[in-house]
């Protein structure tokens, strides 16, 4: 059999790219936004709290990890507890 009925198991796999919705870091502006839209060549995010939106280069995205999109939800819900927000 040749290599290609049998895929290359050690080539590194490419990590997911975000799509509309997920959370996304900006490696450019060092900030995580909201996907709004893409388009070839750009992508729209918005943070998260809501805001002015920016494009970035998708090249520059990557998607939030778990831990990174939960720790403001864990804070915010840490803080409302101990009386600090309503």
């Amino acid at each position: 059999m040749d290599a290609a009925q049998h895929p290359d198991t050690d080539a590194p796999s490419t990590p997911p790219f975000p799509v509309v919705g997920d959370l996304a870091y900006d490696t450019v502006r060092n900030r995580y936004g909201l996907v709004m839209e893409r388009t070839p060549g750009q992508v729209y995010l918005r943070p998260r709290g809501g805001g002015r939106e920016w494009a970035a280069r998708p090249e520059h995205i990557e998607l939030a990890r778990a831990g990174e999109a939960l720790s403001p939800q864990v804070a915010a819900v840490n803080a409302r507890s101990r009386g600090e927000i309503l």
